[in-house]
């Protein structure tokens, strides 16, 4: 289930986002964008839980016609799952109304991957 992000999941949300590979490592830029999704309200960040939280996805509107997918991450010991899919077509279903939704270069391979798939599964 697709929940969204709240000050207090702070540190499981920087521990998400440092999966991906432009945030990894580098705690400054961890809280950066973290402090960008909590302040800036035109940066939207879920997590998504299961009986854990199992992953993050960060979306960006632009100009009030776009919504830019910029972060999609999930644990390790649930890759290849169909968490990050069950994500993007969950985000995908609640800006596709309002928005022309796209992915930034790091996110484009997976997102054209997953639109793909939700085109069979219609």
């Amino acid at each position: 289930m697709l929940i969204r992000y709240k000050k207090n999941q702070e540190k499981i949300a920087m521990g998400l986002l440092s999966f991906m590979p432009e945030e990894k490592k580098d705690v400054k830029k961890l809280q950066q964008t973290i402090r960008e999704y909590e302040t800036n309200p035109d940066w939207h960040l879920f997590l998504w839980k299961e009986e854990d939280l199992l992953g993050a996805i960060g979306i960006r509107v632009e100009d009030d016609l776009n919504a830019v997918i910029q972060h999609v991450s999930v644990t390790p010991s649930h890759r290849n799952a169909g968490v990050g899919r069950k994500m993007m077509v969950e985000v995908m279903r609640l800006y596709e109304d309002k928005y022309a939704v796209s992915a930034t270069e790091e996110v484009q391979n997976f997102f054209d991957k997953c639109c793909a798939s939700k085109e069979e599964d219609a």
